[in-house]
């Protein structure tokens, strides 16, 4: 029997107190090792629509939701007692039709939200009306859809991994209602319509075959994993702090151990996971380099904080390991590396900067440039650029710069920001772009 953990049991995990999850922890452990032992209270909910789920007693008020079948037992969340079995209430787990891949599917009729949401209208209209033909996401041959997916085919939702019994509300859904309908999807539909509603071609889900099992499919992966062993056990209960340092969707595992010849750049837009991705490359690289220490660094000091204390769920008790990855903040390493070959930076705050260059320009006759487009000259291309010959300045492509500058007006720009370079050389002052510069090896 495979023995799999959800990404929403982590999640779910981690809005518990410390000793709550301490048991919790217990009672996961007792489960991987004998499912059917006799010390083990569970309880079957026969009001779910899924007959699999089942309950584990935790302590009085604790429960886990599981879901068992012949061949897996599914650690799916846990909460107190009246919580859990509502969560376990509105959901059940199913293989998707089309794309092959295992989904915890929240029921449509069961759908909580305010009175303004459409979803939830439909949901109360159920409850009080539980004629199928009384219901409209029961006659979809009745419809006439005029929202926002309205001429996306039964069959494009479905190669999308939008769940059957959602298809009806996602191509109902107008523009105001856009967002609330896509936060009851799996992910892989939420990305796929979310793209589509920005005008991108997203490519349909490869399907796997019906013989295959369908927590292999990647995007399952990305939700369920199996546990080979206590070991992946302890360290998925031991990280609710960020589900995705546990489940990495196959694509990105892919990157993280992947050889390149040279530089390589992953793109994508916010909370596709990248900076996850980063941290399992560099543990990866780590583990195949054992002679060699690796640098993570980031532009945000909170952030290689943060990745810091992952780093140190994600490598485990792996001796050595950690201490050969540092992780910091791009600004303090070269703030570290300037210290060592020139002593310590004395860094020029932005308002230091500010009243030099306003100084510099009053000092410099015959101009009409005012103080923003000053400072932002200076800021993206003199300091970012490191211009410090006129002959620099004057050959130097402004590209995505909206003011327009001709050769006559570079020439008196020059002498504001020249005079503005020897102030900050008498105050002894540098600028960031000045420290990077400096150790850059040439």
């Amino acid at each position: 029997m495979n023995f799999l953990i959800a990404d929403t049991f982590t999640a779910s995990l981690g809005r518990l107190n410390g000793q709550e999850q301490k048991a919790v922890k217990t009672s996961a452990f007792d489960l991987q090792l004998n499912p059917t032992a006799s010390g083990l209270s569970m309880h079957k909910l026969d009001r779910a629509q899924d007959k699999n789920f089942w309950s584990v007693r935790v302590n009085l008020d604790i429960r886990i939701i599981i879901h068992k079948t012949q061949t897996s037992l599914l650690l799916a969340y846990v909460d107190h007692h009246d919580a859990a079995y509502a969560w376990a209430n509105r959901r059940k787990l199913e293989r998707h039709p089309t794309t092959g891949a295992m989904q915890l599917v929240e029921l449509v009729a069961m759908v909580e939200g305010t009175e303004s949401d459409p979803i939830a209208k439909e949901a109360k209209r159920w409850a009080v009306s539980p004629d199928p033909d009384e219901h409209p996401l029961f006659r979809p041959q009745e419809l006439t859809p005029s929202g926002y997916f309205a001429p996306l085919s039964d069959e494009d939702l479905l190669r999308y991994g939008v769940p059957p019994e959602w298809i009806m509300p996602v191509r109902q859904a107008s523009e105001d209602a856009l967002l609330e309908t896509l936060t009851h999807l799996p992910q892989e539909a939420q990305e796929a319509l979310l793209k589509l509603a920005v005008g991108e071609k997203p490519e349909p889900l490869q399907p796997i075959p019906q013989e295959a099992d369908p927590f292999t499919h990647p995007d399952a992966q990305r939700r369920f994993r199996i546990m080979t062993n206590s070991d992946e056990l302890r360290l998925a209960l031991d990280s609710p702090w960020d589900k995705w340092t546990i489940f990495l969707h196959p694509s990105q595992t892919d990157i993280a151990t992947k050889t390149f010849s040279g530089p390589a750049r992953v793109a994508g837009s916010a909370g596709t996971g990248k900076t996850v991705l980063a941290l399992h490359r560099t543990v990866n690289l780590a583990r195949e380099n054992p002679n060699a220490r690796l640098l993570l660094t980031t532009f945000s000091k909170a952030l290689a904080n943060a990745l810091r204390r992952k780093l140190a769920l994600l490598t485990g008790d792996q001796p050595g390991l950690q201490e050969r990855i540092t992780v910091d903040a791009l600004n303090n390493v070269a703030h570290d590396l300037y210290s060592e070959r020139f002593g310590q930076p004395n860094i020029a705050s932005a308002s230091t900067v500010r009243a030099i260059l306003l100084k510099s320009a009053s000092a410099v006759p015959g101009h009409k440039f005012d103080v923003p487009f000053l400072l932002s000259e200076w800021t993206e291309i003199i300091d970012a650029w490191q211009l410090r010959t006129w002959e620099a300045y004057r050959d130097v492509t402004r590209l995505g710069r909206k003011t327009r500058v001709g050769g006559k007006q570079r020439e008196v720009l020059w002498q504001i920001f020249e005079t503005c370079r020897h102030g900050l050389v008498e105050r002894k002052l540098v600028t960031w772009a000045d420290v990077f510069e400096r150790i850059t090896p040439t």
